[in-house]
């Protein structure tokens, strides 16, 4: 079911994503009623019209629809605890990183308060929320996803909902994560690379997004072969990214830059060779990944 009036939500947690979260519903004109343990992080919402509950009791009681926005599960379930008896019959929706399991403890300490939930995360930064191509996925209660879908699409047009299992949503965010920190890790080592020879940072930006994009372009033949079970057809091999390691310590070497970083990676590589997996797909690297080395 779907609604054309404006849902009333309460947004809890006001850090940079909170705060664009409640900027989001306040300006599609949503009542929308906020709170934060600091309290002046309220402000900027207030003068958009949002209104700040100086206790979250007050700030829960206030909607059917409650979104938390904080860091962890432990934290939204710390910060909702005064207010656990007002939870009952609202649809709580939280967007947080954690775990799959965290997901679930947060989804049983929720609805065993009576509340209908949703576990979600942002795929964006702050700065995207609300805009046509912005992703948000969900996992949990389909009749609430159902029920308030118009409302949560304001913070992003790719709105999906994954399925009734709580913790979907949260194992695809570590699962989609799990790429940031490499990729921009590789970036800052290539950042300090070309500043070594003098040059900036922003010379190679460029050329990382055009990287990026063939990057993107791979991960659909990537998933088939991992998929299938297939990694025959390489077009990049296991074995060539094994001789590429060479060419990290020769940079090493001649920029001073630390690539120490890489070792695990290159250790991952060798043990898929090692496994018979040299002449395969790189993406075989995924059954070595399955198969952890054992602890000495």
């Amino acid at each position: 079911m779907t609604r054309d009036v404006p849902i009333p939500v309460t947004v809890v947690g006001l850090g940079s994503m909170g705060r664009a979260l409640a900027g989001a519903f306040a300006d599609a004109g949503h009542p929308t009623t906020v709170w934060n343990r600091t309290p002046a992080k309220a402000a900027p919402l207030v003068a958009k019209g949002a209104v700040h509950a100086r206790v979250v009791e007050a700030a829960v009681e206030a909607s059917p629809l409650v979104i938390t926005c904080l860091t962890t599960f432990e934290d939204t379930r710390s910060a909702l605890e005064p207010a656990a008896a007002a939870l009952s019959g609202r649809a709580l929706v939280t967007l947080n990183s954690g775990s799959p399991a965290g997901a679930r403890a947060m989804a049983a300490w929720a609805t065993g308060r009576g509340a209908r939930f949703l576990a979600g995360a942002v795929k964006n930064v702050p700065e995207a929320v609300g805009a046509p191509d912005t992703l948000l996925y969900y996992s949990g209660d389909k009749t609430v996803f159902d029920e308030y879908e118009t409302t949560l699409k304001v913070l992003g047009g790719d709105t999906v909902h994954l399925g009734d299992e709580t913790d979907l949503a949260a194992l695809y965010e570590m699962a989609v994560g799990a790429m940031l920190l490499p990729a921009l890790v590789g970036f800052f080592q290539g950042a300090a690379a070309v500043q070594a020879r003098g040059l900036e940072a922003s010379s190679m930006v460029r050329f990382a997004g055009k990287w990026l994009d063939m990057i993107k372009s791979l991960l659909p033949v990537y998933a088939t072969e991992i998929d299938r079970g297939d990694y025959t057809d390489a077009a990049s091999s296991v074995n060539l990214f094994l001789a590429g390691a060479a060419h990290d310590m020769e940079l090493t070497k001649e920029t001073n830059v630390d690539v120490a970083w890489l070792a695990p990676l290159h250790d991952l590589v060798g043990r898929a060779a090692a496994a018979g997996h040299g002449d395969h797909s790189i993406s075989a690297l995924t059954e070595v990944l399955r198969k952890p080395a054992q602890k000495a």
